[in-house]
């Protein structure tokens, strides 16, 4: 198949099937890639029933633990304590270090600087590093090493 001329613009017919792909195989929402002039956006439209399945387990698992009342509470942060997190920017598996058995990148109690790059994301085979964006003292990191994480998941504190 060659590229269609749609509106001004070639249009890779292909290349728009591989972004749907991709958005399948990360479970993203959608993604635009933009070249010069040239921009493709994919989006799909995610039904309300994916969203309470991915979340309902949380609160089942919270309130089968409530007779446990203090490890209860000790376990599960508050959720305005990851009000100042850094979050994921997509989805992946999260690498402390650049490669295994080399020391992380950064550890609770460091002190960092803008732009240092405090763990990796590993998404499609590609590794993406992610950068403080303030300097200061890190505070907590809230993952493990090789540890799926998704969009907007708390990654780390930098206080």
């Amino acid at each position: 198949m060659g590229d269609h001329k749609e509106q001004g613009i070639n249009i890779d017919p292909a290349f728009v099937r591989a972004l749907a792909e991709l958005l399948d195989d990360t479970q993203l929402s959608e993604i635009e890639v933009e070249d010069g002039d040239r921009k493709v956006r994919v989006a799909r439209t995610l039904t309300a029933a994916a969203a309470p399945l991915a979340y309902a387990p949380a609160p089942v698992a919270a309130a089968a633990a409530a007779p446990a009342a203090p490890a209860a509470a000790s376990a599960a942060p508050a959720p305005d304590s990851f009000a100042d997190a850094v979050k994921s920017p997509m989805v992946g598996t999260v690498y402390l270090a650049p490669e295994p058995g080399a020391p992380n990148f950064a550890s609770s109690g460091a002190a960092v600087k803008e732009g240092d790059t405090i763990l990796i994301i590993e998404a499609m085979k590609v590794m993406n590093p992610i950068t403080a964006p303030k300097s200061g003292t890190l505070q907590a990191v809230h993952v493990e090493n090789s540890q799926p994480v998704e969009f907007d998941q708390p990654l780390f504190t930098i206080g």
